[in-house]
């Protein structure tokens, strides 16, 4: 785990221990917050029925997403995603905090997708274009505070 901010070391451990399957949905009921208008405006509707990996290689974590009746849900390993997104947390942290675009980080191999790519570029493009309502400004300036947490020389923030 050589690119992950010291700090978040202690944070590691705990979340290995906890099944995959309680960091999907913990995340998934967060995405429903951050992008309850996105939802409701029909722009995650290429997720209906499929499913998406995420996952944070330095933590070990693997996320699965999808959408089912109009809400995300975390799902586990019971079958394979169509499409997997992987990376470093900080690079996840500076997509989150809007300060490297997908793009970049796609092009860059700092993000890597595989399965079915239609399905992926549609999230990319989804991520690319998202953004938080106004109440969730406190989330990205955490976001954008965890990211400045960057060991020195690593990276491009």
């Amino acid at each position: 785990m050589p690119s992950l901010p010291r700090v978040l070391y202690p944070l590691t451990l705990p979340l290995r221990l906890v099944p995959g399957t309680l960091h999907s949905q913990a995340l998934a009921a967060i995405l429903n917050q951050v992008m309850r208008e996105a939802i409701a405006a029909g722009e995650l509707d290429f997720l209906q029925g499929r499913q998406i990996a995420i996952e944070i290689a330095d933590l070990g974590l693997r996320y699965r997403l999808g959408l089912e009746n109009g809400c995300i849900r975390g799902y586990g390993d019971t079958r394979p995603a169509d499409a997997s997104i992987a990376g470093d947390l900080y690079e996840f942290l500076l997509l989150a905090a809007r300060r490297e675009d997908a793009d970049t980080l796609f092009f860059q191999r700092r993000l890597r997708m595989s399965g079915d790519t239609e399905l992926g570029l549609y999230l990319k493009n989804f991520l690319d274009a998202f953004e938080p309502p106004p109440r969730w400004r406190p989330l990205v300036r955490a976001l954008e505070r965890l990211a400045d947490l960057r060991l020195p020389g690593k990276g491009s923030a």
